[in-house]
């Protein structure tokens, strides 16, 4: 499995979300909790985003030779 590619994709994270959304309804945690949850989830996903990110554009540069920032 390339987990690059799949913490890339909006698929991937979408059906994420569309299951772990009836769970947490379905245990009737509350909504502060929930919206805790999320925003814990956002902020690891944007970090892994953009270091994902990073690593790609920085692979690209050096394998072209051109190595400045």
């Amino acid at each position: 499995m390339n987990w690059k590619q799949k913490l890339t994709s909006r698929k991937w994270w979408n059906s994420l979300i569309g299951f772990i959304t009836p769970l947490v309804l379905g245990f009737g945690i509350s909504e502060e909790l929930w919206v805790k949850v999320i925003g814990m989830i956002m902020a690891g996903v944007s970090l892994a985003a953009f270091i994902i990110g990073e690593a790609i554009c920085d692979a690209s540069d050096n394998h072209r030779g051109r190595d400045d920032e």
